[in-house]
Order: structure tokens, then C-alpha cells, then sequence
């Protein structure tokens, strides 16, 4: 036996040299037996903040019976030995059934339910059919009772009004726009400018070019109509070309303008000309001729064309100027509003009398 001097820990391995505790050499124990009234030493407390060292163990030798080996596992049976097996397990199955009769009823009892459901369809399409005929005469009923009533009113009343070709009326009385709404076109393009303003249509052009509007609706037809608008410089300046009110305003099938214009030249000594525009060109029907009707300056005209059929007759301020055929035939179109060169002008008050 061997002992530690240091911590009197004894070791029965007779290899170790060092004590497993602390390291110290270890010393040979006579083989007398051990003195009872030798001091016990125990070993100083342990340091808890730090893991203790490494103990190698070292075990003394021992002969021990060791157990036979178990014999090596048998080879794994091929697979078709296990799909027999599968096959073959003693796993009670039970035995198919007989096929009960039992189907051919339920396959008797869906069809006669299927039978049953096509004829409550038909039975209800020919009821809904019955409940249309009779609607439907009903509805006859009643709209003839309705013609009879709407016949009885228009023989009562001989002053209503008849509808015309493509089954709409005129509304009766004038159709104003005081451009109080901003109802037209605005905005800026290369040939000018377009506005509201008090209550007014504002437009100016650019320079040595002119800008036109046509109306933004059919309400605006000038067929067959008389059409009366107010017109002004605002500066009292005369525009190059003229400004003033345009009627049957509309576009060729190859997109080029179409329209009649009244234009005027408000000077000191003032000046009017009717224009008409045809296959992208302006032709004075009526060149620039004097008229003292006209009012000079900013103060502002009253224009007016009267149209019947192909007649045009033109007007300012409730003086006669001129009348023209409608050799182009344009007949139906929209007013509008001219004006040219680089001076604002105002338009308002517009009325269309059918």
C-alpha cells in the first residue's frame, strides 16, 4: 500500500506514484498493520470557486469471469421469405361477404326519385309559363289602357308638342347659358388660351393665328334656331382677324373644321365679314365691310344669326347686316366662339331659340 505524506490518502495501486489529490510523491507503507492511535488527517476544504483537477483513475487489475459471447445473429432471411411471411401470417381475415339485394333497391329507389324530380320540374316550367301568359296579358291590358289614356290627353290638348324624328322633343322656351357654370372647354394650347372670368368665356389667341370653340353639347344646335351671344374686346383692341360667334359648327369625315362665322372688327370705324370654313380653309363669303351698328372700343355687341333651313341671316345689336345660302350644306352643328391674334375677348349672355 502506498500513502500520501501530504494528505495521508492511501492508494492500493501499487503503479501510482502521485497522489491523485494534491500531486505529492507517494510514500511505501510498512506491511504492519495500521497504528490506531495515529492522528487522522483530513484533507484541507476544497476551493468551490474553481473546478477540481483531473483525477486519473487508474483501477487495479482484476480478473473477472467474463460471460461467453452471444452467438452472432442469424442472417437476415431474403425477401421473398418475408413477403411470404406477410402473406402467409397468421393475420385473420374475414371472409367476403355475399352481395345483398339490397343494391338493386337503392338503385330502383334513386331512380324513381329522379323520375319523380324531372316531372316536378316540368310541372313548375309550365305553371311559370301560364303566370308569364297571364302577366304578359295583363301588361298588354294595361298598355292599351295607357294608349287609350295618352290619345284621350293629346286630342284634349292641341298645343302639345310633337315629337320629332328621332322620337325626342324640343323643350320649349330658349336655351340659355350665361357662363355661369363652366360648362366649355378650358385650358392652354399651341394656338392659344382659354378661361372663365366674371362669370364670361375668355379666349385669346396667339400671335398671327386664330383659336375656335365649338359648344360642349347638342343642347347648343344651331338647326334651325336663332342664336344670340354677347361678344367684347376687353382691352378695346381689334384682334387681326376679327372675333366673333360661329353657327352649325362641326368636322369633315377627314376631321377638318366646318362651320359659318360673324366676325367684327370693333375700330373707330367698325368693320364685319362672314367667313365659312371648308375643307381646312377659311373663305370670306362676305368681306370685311363697314357697319355702324357696331359698337367701337371694349363695349360689347350683341351678335345674332337667324336660321331657317339653308337661309342664314346676320345680325348686330338687333341691326340687319347680311344673309347667305347654306351652300355647304351643314345644316346641323353647334355654335362656337373665333377669335385671333394676341387681344382678349369676352363672351356671354348666349341664347339658342328653336
Amino acid at each position: 500500500m502506498k500513502r500520501c505524506p501530504t494528505c495521508g490518502r492511501t492508494y492500493t495501486d501499487l503503479s501510482l506514484n502521485f497522489c491523485l489529490e494534491d500531486g505529492t510523491p507517494l510514500s511505501s507503507d510498512p506491511p504492519a498493520g495500521p497504528d490506531p492511535n495515529a492522528t487522522i488527517r483530513y484533507p484541507s476544504p476544497r476551493d468551490t470557486a474553481e473546478p477540481p483537477p483531473t483525477e486519473i483513475y487508474h483501477p487495479a487489475p482484476a480478473v473477472t469471469a467474463r460471460p461467453a459471447p452471444p452467438p452472432p445473429p442469424p442472417p437476415p432471411r431474403p425477401q421473398q421469405d418475408t413477403q411470404e411471411q406477410q402473406q402467409y401470417s397468421p393475420t385473420p381475415t374475414l371472409a367476403p361477404r355475399k352481395k345483398s339485394n339490397a343494391v338493386w333497391w337503392i338503385l330502383g329507389g334513386l331512380a324513381a326519385l329522379v323520375v319523380i324530380g324531372i316531372g316536378l320540374v316540368v310541372m313548375i316550367i309550365a305553371l311559370a309559363s301560364l303566370g308569364a301568359n297571364t302577366n304578359t296579358a295583363n301588361i298588354n291590358s294595361n298598355n292599351r289602357e295607357a294608349n287609350r289614356n295618352a290619345n284621350a290627353n293629346t286630342n284634349a290638348n292641341a298645343n302639345a308638342n310633337v315629337a320629332n324624328a328621332n322620337m325626342t322633343t324640343t323643350p320649349s322656351g330658349p336655351f340659355l347659358d350665361d357662363f355661369s357654370e363652366k360648362k366649355w372647354t378650358v385650358g392652354t394650347s399651341p394656338y392659344g388660351r382659354i378661361w372663365y372670368d366674371n362669370d364670361e368665356y375668355h379666349m385669346s389667341s396667339k400671335k398671327d393665328t386664330y383659336i375656335v370653340m365649338h359648344a360642349p353639347s347638342d343642347d347648343y344646335s344651331t338647326e334651325n334656331a336663332t342664336v344670340k351671344a354677347t361678344a367684347r374686346s376687353v382691352d378695346g383692341s381689334v384682334p387681326s382677324a376679327g372675333f366673333g360667334m360661329m353657327v352649325h359648327c362641326g368636322y369633315s369625315k377627314t376631321k377638318e373644321l366646318e362651320y359659318y362665322a360673324l366676325l367684327i372688327y370693333p375700330s373707330n370705324d367698325p368693320e364685319y365679314s362672314i367667313i365659312l370654313h371648308r375643307n381646312g380653309a377659311e373663305t370670306q363669303l362676305v368681306p370685311r365691310t363697314k357697319s355702324s351698328a357696331i359698337k367701337p372700343g371694349s363695349t360689347p355687341n350683341q351678335l345674332e344669326v337667324r336660321i331657317r333651313g339653308n337661309d342664314l341671316a346676320f345680325y348686330v345689336n338687333g341691326q340687319s347686316l347680311t344673309h347667305i345660302s347654306d351652300t355647304a350644306n351643314y345644316r346641323r352643328g353647334r355654335v362656337g366662339f373665333y377669335t385671333s391674334g394676341e387681344t382678349e375677348v369676352a363672351f356671354d349672355n348666349l341664347e339658342i331659340d328653336r
